[in-house]
């Protein structure tokens, strides 16, 4: 073969001599490289070490692959002697393009992260034709199973959710994350259950030098999160936390009030009602659901035919558009207290039940639910948080380890910052 048919690649190594390359009866590339490090690191002292004592054997490293070659490097470590240290020990040189045990060089371990971005074991597997354990390894290396505080420089709002690693099993992790300044998400934790004290152990780890920068926490009415969060600022003067009851699901809460209305309404017009009457009046479960504003002109005709027949839902859908503008408009936290103290007083004269364990949610959250309105904060950036968290179960086809789980979300999150 003529040397115009041949070209020339950098092997993106540092500090070695290409010894030689093959091609294998394989079919793949083989490169024989020395190091052209002349030290090496004592096991013991830690001392430098210059004293050459011959070769290791050799080792091979699946390396980047090359027009279609899967390429794998081969190197006999070079071995030095310590004679500052009794008995005279050997050490085997360690060389940064590589960890020890590792069958593959950084480059490639890089490599296969960045193709697990929103991916899966199974499909890197395939496509690079490596074992799933090869796969877990490098992911095991280089992705911690715990956040890393020296790379969070503010915590900015914190949001604290679950899920359930399990469906219908109600094996529910805790989910901590933070949104900085410039909308960045990160993963700070997957707890492995949501217990007060576990959520209060996590708080407790966060080093000093960001405590300050705590400013919110958005979360759901799950006692334990608040609680906790109470706890610690309590236990933390220089903690200063506004904790907010996110706006949706508080949203959530209300409209299933109403939604619950409208069913057993229709129950009982669609006994009291003729076949023909109630026909008019069925299919208007997603107009009943949505605002008013958005509402089609069918759909508002259909609802005004509904609440003809069930002047308590047409009353109860009017509480809840009243509520649903409060949340809308530009209030401070004394105004909207105010707003929402004359809501709670219409409930309570319109005769209405539909809404009684909503009012004892909102006097129970009054101020958690209000300090929605200092900053108009929310937790719509843990819900985007669980639905990728959701996507990652499937595509996996369930993750039940905490770690496991941690060290996915972190390398979608962060992955192509890290490798990209």
């Amino acid at each position: 073969m003529s040397d115009e048919s041949h070209i020339s690649f950098p092997l993106d190594i540092p500090n070695v001599k290409v010894l030689n390359t093959e091609i294998n009866a394989q079919g793949d590339l083989i490169i024989t490289v020395e190091s052209t490090v002349e030290e090496g690191i004592c096991r013991k002292c830690g001392q430098p070490i210059r004293d050459f004592y011959g070769y290791d054997k050799e080792i091979s490293l699946r390396h980047l692959s090359i027009l279609g070659y899967r390429v794998y490097v081969h190197l006999r470590p070079k071995r030095y002697q310590c004679k500052r240290c009794d008995g005279t020990p050997t050490t085997t040189q360690e060389c940064d393009w590589y960890e020890a045990r590792s069958p593959h060089t950084q480059a490639y371990d890089q490599h296969l992260l960045k193709l697990l971005i929103n991916s899966t074991l199974e499909d890197v597997s395939h496509k690079e034709e490596v074992g799933y354990d090869a796969i877990e390894g490098a992911l095991a290396r280089h992705i911690q199973t715990t956040i890393d505080w020296d790379t969070i420089k503010e915590l900015g709002v914190m949001g604290i959710d679950e899920i359930a690693l399990r469906k219908g099993r109600q094996d529910y992790v805790a989910m901590v994350s933070t949104q900085q300044a410039d909308g960045h998400v990160m993963i700070l934790a997957v707890l492995a259950d949501r217990k007060k004290q576990t959520v209060r152990n996590f708080l407790n780890s966060i080093p000093e030098r960001l405590h300050m920068t705590m400013k919110s926490v958005c979360t759901d009415m799950w006692d334990a999160y608040v609680y906790a969060v109470r706890e610690f600022e309590q236990a933390h003067p220089d903690v200063s936390v506004n904790i907010i009851i996110d706006r949706f699901h508080i949203a959530k809460n209300y409209r299933e009030n109403v939604d619950a209305l409208r069913k057993k309404e229709l129950r009982r017009l669609k006994k009291e009602l003729s076949a023909q009457a109630y026909d008019e009046i069925k299919g208007v479960m997603w107009a009943c659901r949505k605002n008013n504003a958005n509402l089609a002109d069918e759909e508002r005709q259909k609802l005004r035919k509904l609440f003809d027949y069930a002047p308590d839902l047409k009353q109860a859908y009017t509480l809840r558009e009243e509520l649903t503008a409060i949340f809308e408009m530009p209030l401070t936290k004394t105004e909207a207290q105010q707003r929402l103290a004359c809501w709670q007083s219409k409930v309570h004269n319109s005769g209405l039940s539909c809404f009684n364990k909503f009012l004892k949610t909102l006097t129970n959250w009054f101020d958690e639910i209000t300090n929605y309105f200092l900053e108009r904060l929310s937790s719509g950036f843990v819900e985007g948080l669980n639905n990728k968290i959701k996507t990652i179960k499937r595509r996996c086809y369930g993750i039940f380890k905490t770690t496991h789980l941690f060290q996915r979300i972190y390398l979608d999150l962060e992955g192509y910052l890290q490798f990209a």
